[in-house]
């Protein structure tokens, strides 16, 4: 239930189009839903702007396309994240408009019945290919919340001309999302060239010593740019969700 959803309710009632007990049904789910093995809360759009996200890892294809079908009734977009293949094709059996993204995996369905334009601006960076399902996580999250998205990969440190080629589109964004494994060096680069918040994903690529991602996950904490932020170890998702939520603020703070 978005802001908007709940406001286009209660005018059809004041309307007549709607009676006070049609309503109360509507909203009889409000602010979660018990599905026995979980309980969706469709009142997260109220409270934060941004809908509920289904984290497919750990729960039944059954359970998973129970909880998305639930959150789409509502008419919001809807997105789950670290779908297998199996979960993917039983939410797509479900609801066929959804798109599956195979490197993100994820599954997201928009519902807006008019596509508003972007809100605010992110980039997304990342230091290799192998970085890239990350990366994209983070992408398709932005893009489901309605944020324009430029994505710019393979530009790590071991090649520093290649982000020196792409500095002029990192500098035109709100925020900035870098994902980078091995030292975790990248972050603290793009921190130094911009004047916009960045956001550090430490990927678990790498060597033995990069520890599965615990190796950049410090070298991000200790960067010496203070612009830099860090989230958790292949937590695309969770860097995405910040961003939007700073992307919209400073673009409504350009506008107003």
């Amino acid at each position: 239930m978005t802001s908007s959803a709940l406001l286009a309710l209660l005018a059809e009632v004041e309307r007549g189009a709607l009676t006070p007990e049609a309503a109360a049904d509507r909203l009889a789910t409000l602010p979660f839903e018990n599905l026995g093995h979980s309980r969706v809360d469709h009142h997260r759009s109220l409270r934060a702007g941004l809908p509920e996200v289904v984290f497919a890892a750990g729960k039944t294809p059954e359970q998973t396309v129970e909880i998305f079908s639930s959150l789409a009734a509502d008419g919001v977009d809807v997105l789950a994240t670290r779908a297998d293949a199996t979960t993917a094709q039983a939410i797509l059996m479900r609801h066929p408009a959804a798109v599956h993204n195979p490197v993100a995996r994820t599954v997201a369905l928009r519902q807006s019945t008019q596509t508003p334009a972007p809100q605010g601006h992110i980039a997304v960076v990342c230091a290799g290919t192998s970085d890239i399902p990350i990366a994209e996580e983070a992408a398709v999250t932005a893009e489901t919340f309605g944020t324009r998205v430029t994505r710019l990969y393979d530009v790590g440190v071991a090649g520093l001309h290649r982000l020196l080629a792409v500095q002029e589109d990192i500098k035109s964004v709100h925020v900035i999302i870098v994902c980078a494994g091995m030292e975790g060096a990248l972050p603290s680069v793009v921190g130094g060239m911009v004047s916009v918040p960045v956001i550090a994903v430490p990927t678990s690529v790498g060597y033995g010593a990069s520890f599965a991602g615990a190796t950049a996950l410090l070298g991000m904490l200790n960067s010496c740019s203070p612009n830099v932020t860090v989230v958790n170890i292949d937590n695309g998702f969770g860097a995405a969700y910040t961003a939007v939520l700073i992307a919209r603020a400073s673009a409504k703070a350009h506008h107003s």
